[in-house]
């Protein structure tokens, strides 16, 4: 099949396609929380989302631009519920730390989600790129957020040093999660892993 990769700004701006777009977001959350990876199928997809398979591929090329994608709905949303709040900790590492702990409780909480999720992030190739960003963007945010909640709040720029610290961050608890899908290290061993690589990033 051959399909469009894009949709005019026109179609994505206007509500009835985010309305049609956050239908099949839920509907490949859903596919994921009954089977994980495997039950994600695009014209299960479809019939779930209420919409043409053809329509499905213009929004999403693959089942992985679907899986990566709805992975950046849930950082949209843990981001949200951090920004609300402030997050605990007397230091930047403590208070990474619990913002990463906390993310990690809330992909667990649904073992399945979290291995399709997963597994598409490690499959994700460059024809996921603009997705993949999306996803490191907010995890950039989330931690850079928690290691200085008063810049943020001043609307200050982050420095290079500062955003590179984040995403090695973020590679680590992104390692530290396919291990615990996989069933090579239990949740203990992903937290010390977590706690290990912070503690030596963010030293005071």
């Amino acid at each position: 099949m051959t399909v469009s990769n894009s949709l005019s700004s026109d179609e994505l701006g206007s509500a009835a396609q985010r309305e049609r777009r956050k239908r099949i977001l839920d509907a490949t959350i859903a596919l994921a929380s009954e089977g994980g990876f495997d039950a994600v199928q695009m014209r299960s997809v479809a019939d779930h989302a209420e919409v043409a398979l053809g329509t499905l591929y213009r929004y999403f090329p693959s089942k992985i631009h679907l899986l990566v994608s709805a992975l950046g709905r849930e950082f949209e949303r843990a981001e949200a519920q951090f920004a609300q709040r402030e997050i605990p900790g007397d230091t930047a590492a403590e208070r990474v730390v619990n913002v990463l702990k906390t993310t990690s409780r809330g992909v667990r909480g649904d073992a399945h989600l979290t291995e399709a999720l997963t597994r598409a992030f490690m499959f994700a190739d460059a024809s996921v790129r603009t997705e993949i960003d999306h996803v490191g963007m907010l995890m950039t945010r989330m931690v850079t957020r928690a290691m200085d909640p008063t810049r943020d709040a001043a609307g200050d720029e982050l420095g290079e040093a500062d955003i590179a610290i984040a995403q090695v961050i973020g590679d680590v608890w992104l390692s530290a999660l396919v291990g615990w899908v996989t069933g090579r290290a239990t949740v203990a061993e992903t937290s010390q892993k977590i706690e290990v690589a912070v503690g030596l990033l963010l030293r005071d």
